[in-house]
């Protein structure tokens, strides 16, 4: 098998567990958080500051890649791994939820999506076995099957059908793969919030024995307690021998709640999107560096953090970087954000080896300022 998971321990306070994912390109510790690297790169860093941070995995998108610049060339360039100078573990994701999320005009049928290309309006058709050979073509360690991505909130009937349908693609897309021997290729968990749904779909792809399963279709704006709540139901369906990928959650209280839930994986644009707007996660709460409050505060960002950007800089500099369009403003504060959640998950694994987790989880949401009535998230 390509991508093996190893138990490590499960916290006793609170059911979390520590892990070790093996690749065929290196091993990462879980729970993990992955950067996400769209186009093939983590926009604004380079793969060397990557490696210093400690990413031990990244994230890139198959949709994004195959129509820009096309998994061909890629292929031919020696998959993504010499293409973008990355030899640690990538992850990609099918395309199914840019095809439902950036294609205005599209029709979903049994054979694939019909849509048009979300920059020049050509007509494209994405199926099952597309997605498969496109991430052939690309590369990665872990590949995800191509999966309807219903919208929140959909009805119960809708979304009945969308899991009879993901179920059947999924079948599609074990068939079509080609390098199972490198290639790992996993499922994905749909239902929405119907915990029913859920548990039809976690029986019918663990009937197919993928070597990991992914819980699809949160973080799509549903409340947080919900989203807990189908963790909560979904996770004990799944088996405990293989990882298990929550897609699209990055802010530091899901984090830490899918990790009490049994989650290994994480992704998520949002550090490194915010970072882009001038605001930093830190040890006490998110900071908009960009507010005028800051233009002669000379602290750093976070006084509890060791980045390069903390020790080196200053908030009324990276303030001023981010006011006046500069590069390295938004270089600085990505740096920061991917650092964050990055040494995050470094005190989740630890605290779960300690058999402390809920400890931790209590103290970082005071810190964080999640307690608050008026609590922000991102």
């Amino acid at each position: 098998m390509a991508v093996t998971y190893e138990l490590i321990k499960t916290c006793k306070q609170t059911g979390a567990r520590i892990g070790k994912v093996h690749t065929p390109h290196g091993t990462f510790d879980t729970p993990v958080f992955m950067p996400v690297g769209t186009l093939a790169t983590v926009k604004t860093m380079s793969p060397e500051e990557l490696k210093e941070i400690d990413a031990q995995i990244i994230l890139s998108n198959t949709y994004h890649l195959w129509l820009r610049p096309g998994e061909d060339i890629v292929k031919e360039a020696g998959g993504l791994h010499r293409f973008m100078n990355w030899d640690r573990p990538i992850l990609t994701d099918s395309g199914g939820f840019q095809v439902f999320s950036l294609s205005k005009m599209r029709e979903i049928t049994e054979e694939g999506v019909h849509f048009r290309h979300h920059l020049s309006g050509e007509k494209l058709f994405f199926s099952p076995e597309k997605a498969v050979q496109v991430q052939n073509d690309l590369g990665p360690d872990i590949m995800m099957v191509l999966d309807e991505c219903p919208p929140y909130p959909a009805s119960y009937e809708y979304m009945e059908k969308s899991v009879a349908r993901t179920s059947r693609w999924a079948e599609r897309c074990l068939e079509a793969h080609k390098r199972p021997d490198d290639q790992a290729l996993f499922g994905i968990i749909q239902g929405g919030e119907y915990i029913d749904l859920r548990k039809k779909s976690a029986q019918d792809l663990i009937s197919l024995d993928f070597p990991g399963y992914a819980i699809g279709g949160l973080s799509v704006g549903e409340p947080k307690d919900l989203m807990n709540k189908v963790l909560e139901e979904t996770t004990p369906l799944l088996p405990s021998d293989k990882p298990r990928y929550l897609m699209g959650v990055g802010s530091p209280d899901s984090l830490i709640d899918g990790a009490i839930r049994g989650i290994d994986m994480f992704d998520c644009v949002l550090p490194t999107r915010i970072a882009r707007n001038g605001t930093c996660m830190t040890s006490t709460g998110r900071l908009v560096v960009r507010n005028a409050k800051y233009a002669r505060d000379f602290s750093p960002i976070d006084e509890n953090c060791d980045c390069y950007t903390c020790k080196n800089y200053t908030r009324a500099y990276v303030r001023h970087l981010i006011h006046t369009n500069e590069i390295l403003g938004f270089r600085l504060t990505t740096y920061h954000n991917l650092y964050f959640l990055l040494e995050l998950m470094k005190q989740v694994r630890k605290a779960i080896s300690e058999d402390r987790l809920g400890d931790f989880r209590e103290a970082f949401f005071e810190q964080y300022g999640f307690n608050k009535d008026n609590s922000r998230n991102f």
